[in-house]
């Protein structure tokens, strides 16, 4: 009978001992070998199994194992160990009597796994020994670099460009993760985690969600929507309509997000006329928020028609 060697192959983003029945059974059948100590060796250990650390000539350890035992296990690496997978895969093309080889997973990533490892990275570079001009920033600090990735996240939608997108929305991580690993350093009682930050995220989404999570009937969009806007009321004390929309945003959408804040309560608040307005400026900003107001009532995006004017004259400029 033809020994067997299994390379099992385990996520480092969960516990050592969450492996497979498959996996718990390869490990107990045969010797187990590793490329070096770790949560997972000690795991498999306690667990009754006899596991030895191959520092050199792992391949040849492994036939060795194999042909005293009719078979093996190697406990691959947070890596995955590939350069030995490599290097016995061609071994028993030349020799395909020595052993079978067989891969084996014994536990995968779940979803989001690699979040964990960017959680990490930005704690380490955020620690004492990390990235000096990293450990030197605030949250005010940093707020203009927020605003910059996320105006070239949309310029990247606007492109239709789903491989930029993807690389900047890792930049306006980046600047999420910063901000909470930079929380952790304020004072006790207001400093808070990227925990804190996932925890009150899903909180809110399965809170906002009833259709979803509460067995609620889904209705239509706009019923979703209305009920989104109740649920909203009933969480936050608001003096106003306008209340929670962001001031800081460029003044064409803040107009915009103001004048559908209004009419989404049935205010009819007329803007101010441009000829009654006595100074240059006021004038001007007076017909500017008709235009947005016209463009809003012809359901038309006036900053996205902006941009694209803007765009169209910019490479006129370039021609």
């Amino acid at each position: 009978m033809t020994a067997r060697i299994v390379l099992l192959v385990t996520s480092p983003r969960l516990p050592a001992g969450l492996l497979t029945s498959a996996a718990w059974d390869a490990v107990r059948s045969a010797p187990v070998l590793a490329g070096a100590e770790s949560e997972l060796t000690r795991a498999v250990r306690m667990a009754g199994a006899d596991v030895s650390v191959v520092t050199e000539g792992a391949t040849q350890a492994l036939l060795d194992a194999a042909a005293a035992h009719g078979g093996a296990v190697w406990l691959a690496g947070p890596a995955g160990d590939e350069t030995l997978a490599r290097e016995l895969g061609l071994r028993l093309a030349r020799e395909p009597g020595l052993a079978e080889l067989e891969l084996m997973y014994g536990s995968w990533d779940p979803p989001g796994a690699r979040l964990l490892d960017a959680v990490e990275v930005m704690d380490r570079l955020a620690s004492p020994g990390g990235d000096p001009w990293k450990r030197a920033q605030t949250h005010r600090s940093l707020a203009g670099f927020l605003l910059e990735e996320c105006y070239e996240a949309y310029d990247a939608i606007s492109a239709d460009d789903t491989d930029a997108l993807r690389e900047e929305l890792g930049d306006v991580l980046l600047q999420v993760l910063l901000h909470a690993r930079l929380a952790e350093n304020l004072p006790e009682g207001k400093s808070w985690t990227v925990d804190d930050v996932a925890g009150t995220l899903v909180d809110k989404m399965v809170r906002r969600n009833p259709h979803v999570f509460s067995g609620e009937p889904a209705g239509s969009i706009e019923e979703i929507e209305a009920n989104w806007e109740r649920i909203k009321r009933a969480e936050k004390t608001r003096d106003s309509v306008l209340d929670g929309i962001a001031l800081s945003q460029p003044a064409l959408s803040l107009a915009a997000k103001i004048l559908d804040r209004a009419g989404r309560v049935g205010l009819a608040v007329p803007p101010p006329l441009a000829e009654s307005q006595v100074d240059p400026e006021a004038r001007l900003g007076a017909s500017l928020l008709a235009t947005v107001a016209a463009a809003r009532q012809a359901g038309i995006d006036p900053e996205a028609a902006l941009r694209r004017a803007t765009l169209a004259y910019a490479e006129a400029i370039r021609a």
